[in-house]
């Protein structure tokens, strides 16, 4: 057993909440532009998932009859 192993793991959205408390006003214009590029690319990720959960729950939906 390592140490890491002993560390708690973080909470889901911890990440996120994090992101959302950080002072911004220590980010020059182009860090922030670069900042919301790869937002952007977490909220296509994000919706990606969404979509793929929701055909797979369509399709369970759809074989098991539950609607």
């Amino acid at each position: 057993m390592s140490f890491e192993d002993l560390e708690p793991r973080p909470q889901a959205g911890e990440a996120l909440k994090a992101l959302g408390r950080e002072d911004l006003d220590l980010y020059a214009v182009d860090d922030l532009h670069e900042r919301i590029a790869v937002l952007e690319a977490e909220i296509a990720r994000s919706k990606a998932a969404i979509d793929g959960k929701s055909s797979k729950r369509s399709a369970a939906d759809a074989l098991f009859n539950f609607r």
